[in-house]
């Protein structure tokens, strides 16, 4: 009686987690869909734009007093930056050069080593690697966890694999869906930045899963612990099969950074945006897909690249 009392309270939990877990998905999408139409009142509403077009127009009238003489240091300085403003809500990319402004973005991405030798970026670095360092080291004291249980059952049969990829798939899309249809060009260049993003941080994370062949926690051998796992997988030529760091996470992270710098000025979109991201990443541990160290990292190189390479390129 206790046995079957158990199943039924077991099986009221899990459909009572996938209810939830369905409604905050697709709540997710619908508030990602309503951005993109709204971009252009959004972009009104900001005191940021009003900013931004006065620097512009600041650009321009140095440039039209200084086009018969030589520029001074300064005054190249100071339209420089005023054009850098302007472009920050304006970018160039297309379908024509996005190929030219992902090699742009590979060839910073790295060369990153050279900043470091001179000094930089030292800080944000140790972050990472140190948080990274002490995750994989305590990955095979919670992964148990999540092999024993099924509290994350409901949870993992909506937010699979497959749906959370087909998210980071759709919310793109639906921006540059949107932005034809409205002949909206900033919905559709948040589209195409969104794509660079991804494809910028798909491409180192898979040279660290080519380096790293780490097993997946589902492929550990349910009478093993999860102390020896990195060197030990077959990986694919695209990385396929090794878990070090996560695609999903740094995916996720990337899209997310493009809608939340891009739509920052209404406040609860970065909110959305890095939540659904953060929601996506996890997914991936109670699945036994990845450890927490390959989310973090991943999360990691998607906002990072994102945010200081990406960006810096459509400025």
């Amino acid at each position: 009686m206790r046995n079957t009392t158990a199943i039924t309270a077991k099986l009221e939990r899990r459909t009572n987690c996938q209810w939830f877990c369905r409604v905050l998905r697709y709540a997710c999408i619908i508030v990602g869909l309503a951005v993109a139409p709204n971009a252009s009142v959004l972009r009104a509403q900001t005191p940021e734009a009003q900013v931004l077009s006065a620097q512009t127009l600041e650009a321009r009238t140095l440039e039209t007093q200084n086009s018969s003489s030589v520029s001074s240091p300064e005054a190249t300085a100071g339209s420089g930056i005023a054009t850098d403003a302007a472009e920050s809500v304006a970018s160039d990319v297309s379908f024509k050069n996005l190929p030219m402004h992902i090699l742009r973005d590979q060839k910073a991405l790295w060369l990153f080593p050279v900043s470091l030798a001179q000094g930089k970026h030292w800080v944000p670095t140790i972050a990472i690697v140190g948080v990274t360092a002490v995750l994989i080291a305590t990955d095979k004291h919670e992964m148990p966890y999540f092999r024993r249980t099924s509290s994350f059952d409901g949870f993992s049969d909506v937010f699979s694999g497959t749906s959370t990829g087909a998210v980071e798939v759709g919310v793109p899309a639906a921006f540059m869906l949107v932005g034809l249809l409205h002949h909206d060009s900033y919905d559709t260049q948040t589209a195409l930045i969104a794509g660079e993003a991804y494809l910028d941080s798909a491409i180192p994370h898979v040279v660290i899963k080519l380096l790293s062949r780490r097993l997946r926690p589902s492929s550990v051998a349910s009478s093993a612990d999860f102390s020896d796992t990195f060197f030990r997988s077959n990986v694919s030529p695209l990385g396929k099969g090794s878990s070090f760091p996560s695609g999903h996470a740094a995916g996720a992270f990337s899209i997310a950074t493009v809608i939340a710098q891009r739509y920052k000025s209404h406040r609860w979109v970065p909110f959305v945006a890095y939540g659904l991201a953060g929601v996506i990443s996890f997914s991936r541990v109670p699945d036994l897909a990845h450890f927490p160290s390959d989310v973090f990292l991943g999360a990691a190189l998607g906002y990072t690249i994102t945010r200081y390479d990406v960006f810096r390129t459509n400025q």
